[in-house]
């Protein structure tokens, strides 16, 4: 398997009591609770984070996407790959993903994601998503044309990576006289791509087309959910005529290394509760706001994930249902292992901070993972021959 830490850069020293007052960390949240002062250190402490993952062996370490938040400050994931491009000795930088439809000028990403891919020598892997329901409120971008938007965001991305230019592009929603960015991806034909999921039908037939074979990652769900979708995953591979490799599928999730059970549940708890309960804590209406899938996906996403966020979710009960990793490195290895040889999947991305853990502990914790997990798990989900080329 292949491993990348995932970071989503939460805004920790927020008021923890803002929910009595406000109906989420999403939208509605004022800025005022945002100070720059302490939002600069946390900016320097989680790319140190990500950087320290380089050091310990990481495959690979990933940002992402969110507007208007305390969840996660990173409304320019670009900035950030960015900032990593010039400091990560081996690992990848991943952009899992940008949120196509609410962009209005697709070619922007294709021009950004071509210089990263520049920087980092070919070390980078591209991530497109359609964005949770937030981002549309927050961009006023209507959510009935997500689809249709984010399909036309992607081939016009696709196609000036690999196609000479100049050429034109007449959509529906984009119009180009000239399509010819500067520079071209280092990576040829174009940058591996990632596509992160809530399990939708549409982006499961989307992704494992055989013109696209993408890599597709199940996010913050009960194992139960993961298992349903990677199953539903490779079942579309099979229905377009071909074997779903270990390789073309993942699976994002927090995790926390301690040395014992006890001692895990014990100093990640508070933090792990502050991530579920509070941090992406919203009302269903800014999750899926009307028209932005159809009708069969809204039932699976809200049974398989968001009708378990209703209750209160503690430590025990996230780790009994699977959307939390903890326990020791023998506990969080086994598992894997348990996980791996049931779906099938290839790359793990464990988020090793999140909520309000702090610096000492997430670092404790990228160690432990990087030191104590990996290598009892590494050879899961390629054959020898690989493993020994690499």
């Amino acid at each position: 398997m292949k491993f990348y830490f995932f970071h989503l850069m939460p805004y920790q020293d927020i008021d923890p009591d803002y929910l009595k007052t406000n109906k989420s960390s999403w939208i509605n949240l004022p800025n005022s609770y945002y100070d720059p002062k302490k939002g600069a250190k946390l900016y320097h402490r989680y790319l140190d984070e990500l950087e320290l993952a380089d050091t310990l062996g990481f495959d690979g370490v990933c940002v992402n996407e969110h507007h208007q938040t305390a969840y996660g400050m990173m409304p320019s994931p670009n900035v950030l790959a960015g900032a990593l491009s010039r400091r990560l000795k081996k690992a990848t930088v991943g952009v899992i993903g940008r949120a196509l439809p609410i962009v209005d000028n697709p070619l922007t990403i294709a021009e950004e994601f071509a210089m990263i891919d520049n920087l980092m020598e070919g070390r980078f892997i591209a991530g497109f998503v359609r964005g949770i329901g937030c981002e549309y409120h927050a961009s006023m971008t209507n959510p009935g044309f997500s689809l249709e938007r984010f399909r036309e965001a992607h081939d016009l991305i696709v196609r000036a990576w690999t196609d000479p230019g100049p050429f034109e592009f007449y959509g529906k929603h984009y119009h180009y006289q000239y399509v010819n960015p500067w520079p071209r991806p280092y990576q040829s034909p174009r940058p591996p791509i990632w596509i992160p999921s809530q399990g939708s039908t549409e982006t499961v037939e989307f992704a494992a087309h055989p013109d696209r074979r993408y890599t597709y990652i199940i996010t913050f769900s009960p194992v139960a959910s993961v298992r349903k979708n990677m199953k539903a995953y490779r079942d579309q591979c099979q229905v377009y005529g071909y074997e779903c490799p270990a390789e073309q599928m993942g699976w994002a999730m927090p995790a926390y290394i301690a040395e014992t059970d006890a001692i895990a549940r014990k100093e990640a708890a508070p933090h792990i509760e502050s991530l579920f309960n509070k941090f992406i804590s919203s009302p269903s209406q800014y999750k899926l706001p009307p028209g932005y899938s159809s009708l069969a996906s809204y039932k699976a996403v809200m049974e398989g994930k968001y009708k378990v966020r209703e209750n209160y979710l503690d430590c025990d009960s996230l780790i009994e249902n699977g959307m939390f990793l903890c326990g020791s490195a023998e506990t969080v290895a086994a598992k894997l292992e348990e996980y791996q040889k049931e779906m099938g999947f290839g790359n793990i991305a464990p988020m090793l901070q999140f909520g309000t853990l702090p610096k000492e502990l997430t670092e404790k914790n990228l160690r432990l993972f990087a030191e104590e997990v990996i290598p009892k798990v590494r050879h899961l989900g390629v054959d020898m021959e690989t493993l020994a080329a690499e």
